[in-house]
């Protein structure tokens, strides 16, 4: 059993966030126990902002506080960022290793500053989402509710808080957080018109850091019974690459055939090409309920290094 978060030396909190719709009515919550809680939202927003929005408010509502914090969070996009690339992206400006805008960086910056003086008394921890974990699943239910209630357009449940916190969600205003861009909205100057461009577009997105970075937008890309065979040999499934997946180091994809295998197959072959390393790489794409207006998913990849 987890200490309470007003006697404990170490404060175990788990953070998460939910988006009904990515974008769309979305939640954050974090949770300690049944009397110290907190969620917010927006009516429109996506799970990532969700996702840094929790672990935000949690910093800033225990900011008053001695206590080391220990933080369980299923986001490692949230982890990687706060422990791993925020300096470099603090560094450049702000920017990626691609040189583009770090996504919702009003948060990032936040973010920042509530870590400020704390690195060395703030630890995270990655939980598998939805596996049973007591803490995450009780935030994870606070922050759907938080969602829904906005998609019912009512306000939701702010919670109790930390007791004698001097903050009160100063940063869950809709003007501290970045919408995120679609699929494809960084990929093409024009919007896919053929299924063949749709595929490539899609294939081109999982390569993305703002999709790798969310596990719900890759979700929606990779059938259900998807596979893929590694470079190594490793035959991965569907649950493994969700869980592993995350942002990564930029990938330029250069299309050697699109196939029509059939009206609801196609047959993607590209050579990745990512530092200094060439790779060969086919995915098949299959189109869900036999009908032009079916949603292409990707059903198996493999990829072979080049010499």
């Amino acid at each position: 059993m987890w200490p309470s978060c007003q006697d404990a030396p170490v404060i175990y909190a788990a953070a998460d966030g939910s988006a009904l719709g990515n974008p769309g009515p979305a939640g954050w919550a974090w949770y300690v126990d049944d009397g110290c809680w907190a969620s917010g939202g927006w009516p429109r927003g996506t799970n990532n902002m969700g996702e840094l929005m929790a672990v935000l408010d949690l910093l800033q509502q225990t900011a008053h506080l001695d206590d080391d914090l220990h933080v369980y969070c299923d986001s490692k996009y949230v982890i990687d960022s706060v422990t791993k690339w925020m300096a470099g992206w603090k560094r450049k400006g702000w920017k990626k290793g691609d040189g583009k805008p770090v996504l919702n960086v009003e948060l990032m910056k936040a973010l920042d500053e509530a870590m400020d003086g704390r690195r060395d008394r703030v630890r995270f921890e990655w939980v598998k989402g939805h596996a049973g974990h007591e803490l995450n699943e009780a935030a994870d239910r606070r922050a759907n509710a938080a969602a829904s209630a906005y998609q019912r357009g009512a306000e939701p449940d702010a919670g109790p808080g930390f007791s004698g916190s001097s903050t009160s969600h100063p940063a869950a205003a809709v003007g501290q957080v970045e919408e995120e861009p679609d699929l494809f909205s960084d990929l093409e100057d024009v919007a896919p018109t053929t299924d063949e461009e749709h595929v490539v577009a899609m294939e081109r997105a999982l390569l993305t850091d703002e999709v790798r970075g969310d596990r719900a937008a890759v979700a929606a890309l990779l059938h259900p019974a998807w596979q893929e065979v590694g470079r190594s040999g490793r035959l991965w499934s569907r649950d493994d690459m969700l869980d592993a997946i995350g942002p990564g180091e930029p990938v330029r994809l250069d299309v050697v055939s699109v196939e029509r295998v059939d009206r609801d197959t196609i047959l993607l072959v590209w050579r990745a090409l990512a530092d200094g390393r060439s790779t060969l790489r086919s995915s098949l794409w299959v189109r869900d309920g036999g009908t032009s207006g079916g949603r292409w998913q990707q059903r198996f990849h493999q990829g072979t290094d080049e010499p």
